[in-house]
């Protein structure tokens, strides 16, 4: 939910933001806190420089996003009615238009093709895949999006193939410059750029080449950036050399909510703006005018144990209203059963749904809470992401499962047949489709008998191989019991090389908290709930729902409930949807209503995070983003245990938790007496019940060989944390984790 808009009578500028708003001569640096009216203050200054007699062509805006610039245009066109078509001819656009719109008008002096088209994210895929194969490195060494990640970087620091190459001092950095420099040749021949290419090749052409930069420089004399904490290298240096002469520069941001370094965001730019326009003025505005004071309080607690930050007070313009809660869970379950209490409790009292909001670090974290949602026949919406069962790589687990359950279902085989890479490309497969439906027999026995179809060599290995895996899970799921679903899934995720495939892309991607590893495990564990619900459940079925007794039946009743929670929700548009979102996408958004859930140590921080103080840090300011999107009413939470992979986990509390003030309302509905990981409860009495102590060594189905380091009472249960050799420091559930003593 954005600003509303200002339709009539609106209230007077700030103290601060009218010194802002007048500022005038050097450079300006205006740190705007969350709801401190960013935006009126950037649109009311650009409203007073035409106003003041500048040529409103001379105005040059930059944001980020095109909503965001479409929202100054509207705004602009209100404040300058009376200046005619001023504000029309005003440039208020994102870095990338802007970009665009300069290189078609130096495309000789950038070199770039004068009819350039621009990629977009699947095109850049199929480009740098094409760029792999032809650089002889195909066959599953280098995953597309894990190369344009790092070509990316090289554009971002404004390398170009050959700097990349002469840079180069090992095998894999030279091959990365490789497959750059083919990329660049795919991209050529195609006359193409990409996303990135439309802010580095203009900050290159302002960089070294003087007669566009000084025609560029003269036209665009006041320049505004909007977000400025977001700006990565490369938008650095268009914004340096263009105001590097006039120095007539307005850029608006908030240290406190750089939260994007993952792609790129460099914190320094804002931090240093002073050390690049040492006559800078900096202008605060702390006035929140989105937050109650209790909620302002609360953020402002959190974020000042961050080191790197520019100090300015935060004060709530709304005063008084409710505290905001934290509260401990048991589980990822109660979690959502209580986010669900939250909602529906707000809507009783008025709120719409959609001003209501549930924020999480990990898109893996939405299963739960949409199936809880969902049950409660609660209308929700998932937003800059996808359903959790709409997801890539969570489709490609479901279709080696309905393959599992069904071999003779060719969308699914089509769907996976060469994922992970196995050699069966596209020409592969079309000699053996077409080989299935001219000899009328099933493609999956086809792949048993691949040179039948005149494929030969590594297809026809990949091919054998996988019709023996789909014919060994469907004996496996015919011969086990209904409970074994979780192992049976696990296999299947394991043997198909989905697990290896999509940690490859973890590793070598960072993002959002987009986990394809986690919601992959995210799949066994649903597969687990499944069976867990239907047991509980069966001998209350009176509507001829056939028992489960095999696994192939649990699969196949699996699979139903996926097929039909894909189905579209049809929700009231007068009352919206509640939105689940990550922390990351909920920037700039407010809602009366938001719920920040898996406040834990590995989820927020991020375990990515937890070693390396700069990205502490930046965890901490998505917390604080996260906080500071609630109006009215802000609720927390963790979850004392959360299932991975089938296995109940115990959780360690967030440290951002602890950093929460005296005023925030506290309960703990765990019933966990302690956290191990503090210290306490390492004793004799579970070590008598369970007959583990710190030293032995035991082995765990899924992490393998490690050694346990100590063991804890948790409630009724029993914590042991353990060191694998592999999978690192764990802490289980001992009743759950099926550890088989070593000695």
């Amino acid at each position: 939910m954005q600003e509303p808009a200002q339709t009539s009578a609106p209230p007077p500028l700030t103290e601060a933001q009218r010194t802002a708003v007048e500022h005038e001569g050097s450079p300006l640096l205006v740190l705007a806190g969350p709801g401190s009216g960013k935006t009126r203050v950037i649109t009311h200054r650009i409203a007073r420089l035409v106003r003041g007699g500048q040529f409103p062509s001379s105005v040059l805006a930059l944001t980020f996003t095109n909503k965001a610039a479409g929202e100054m245009r509207r705004r602009l066109e209100t404040l300058l009615v009376e200046q005619g078509d001023a504000a029309q001819r005003i440039v208020a656009g994102t870095f990338h238009s802007f970009g665009a719109r300069v290189l078609r008008r130096f495309a000789e002096e950038a070199g770039v093709p004068a009819d350039f088209t621009v990629l977009d994210a699947d095109d850049q895929e199929r480009a740098c895949k094409q760029a792999i194969e032809e650089s002889g490195e195909g066959g599953g060494r280098f995953t597309p999006r894990a190369v344009l990640t790092e070509i990316g970087g090289f554009k971002d620091q404004l390398l170009m193939p050959d700097t990349v190459a002469a840079q180069a001092i090992d095998w894999r950095a030279r091959t990365m410059a490789r497959l750059y420099a083919a990329y660049e040749k795919v991209l050529r021949r195609n006359s193409s750029l990409d996303f990135d290419d439309l802010l580095v090749r203009t900050a290159l052409l302002l960089r070294d080449h003087a007669e566009a930069r000084e025609r560029l420089q003269r036209r665009f004399r006041n320049i505004l950036v909007d977000e400025y904490q977001d700006t990565n290298h490369a938008q650095f240096c268009m914004v340096l050399e263009l105001a590097r002469e006039h120095r007539r520069l307005c850029v608006v941001g908030d240290p406190d909510q750089s939260i994007y370094g993952w792609r790129g965001a460099d914190i320094r730019n804002i931090l240093q703006f002073e050390t690049h326009f040492p006559d800078a003025v900096v202008v605060p505005l702390g006035e929140n005018f989105r937050s109650t004071r209790p909620i302002v309080e609360a953020a402002s607690a959190v974020i000042q144990h961050n080191r790197q930050r520019r100090v300015k007070v935060l004060t709530s313009m709304r005063g008084d209203g409710k505290s905001p809660r934290y509260e401990r869970c048991v589980d990822e379950h109660s979690e959502a059963s209580r986010v669900v209490q939250e909602v529906q409790a707000a809507a009783d009292h008025g709120v719409p749904w959609r001003g209501m909001a549930v924020l999480y670090r990990m898109n893996s974290m939405s299963r739960v809470l949409e199936e809880a949602l969902r049950r409660a026949q609660i209308p929700h919406q998932v937003v800059r992401g996808t359903a959790f069962y709409d997801r890539r790589e969570v489709r490609d687990a479901v279709a080696y499962l309905r393959l599992a359950a069904n071999p003779q279902d060719e969308l699914a085989l089509s769907r996976v047949a060469n994922v992970p890479a196995r050699g069966l490309g596209g020409t592969s497969l079309d000699r053996l489709e077409l080989h299935a439906a001219t000899q009328g027999v099933p493609l999956l026995e086809v792949l048993r008998t691949p040179d039948a179809a005149g494929v030969s060599g590594r297809a026809a290995t990949g091919a054998r191989k996988l019709a023996e895996l789909v014919l060994a899970w469907r004996r496996e799921a015919e011969a086990g019991p209904a409970e074994t679903l979780p192992d049976l899934v696990s296999r299947v995720l394991r043997e198909s090389g989905l697990e290896a495939h999509y940690l490859q892309e973890d590793r070598s991607e960072a993002d959002e908290g987009e986990s394809r590893t986690e919601n992959l495990a995210q799949v066994v564990t649903a597969a687990g709930d499944f069976i867990s619900e239907r047991m509980a459940t069966e001998s209350l079925d009176e509507d001829g729902t056939p028992p489960l007794r095999t696994a192939l039946d649990a699969l196949r009743g699996y699979l139903e409930r996926i097929a039909l929670v894909s189905d579209s929700d049809a929700f009231d548009p007068e009352s919206g949807a509640v939105t689940l979102m990550t922390l990351h996408a909920a920037k700039g958004l407010e809602f009366p209503l938001v719920c920040v859930v898996g406040l834990e140590q590995g989820s927020l921080p991020h375990a990515r995070a937890m070693d390396t103080p700069g990205d502490l840090e930046e965890e901490r300011r998505l917390c604080f983003v996260g906080m500071t999107r609630a109006e009215d009413t802000l609720l927390m939470t963790s979850a004392a245990s959360r299932t991975i992979r089938g296995q109940p986990m115990a959780t360690v509390e967030s440290m951002f938790v602890r950093e929460l003030p005296a005023g925030v309302e506290r309960s703990d509905r765990s019933g966990y007496d302690g956290d191990m990981d503090d210290g306490d409860g390492i004793d004799e009495p579970p070590r008598a019940r369970t007959g583990l102590r710190a030293g032995m060594r035991v082995r765990h189905p899924l992490f393998g060989v490690g050694t346990v380091e100590g063991v804890a009472p948790r409630g009724s249960s029993t914590a042991v944390r353990v060191n694998f050799a592999s999978a690192g420091r764990k802490t289980l559930i001992l009743e759950f984790a099926r550890l088989q003593v070593l000695g």
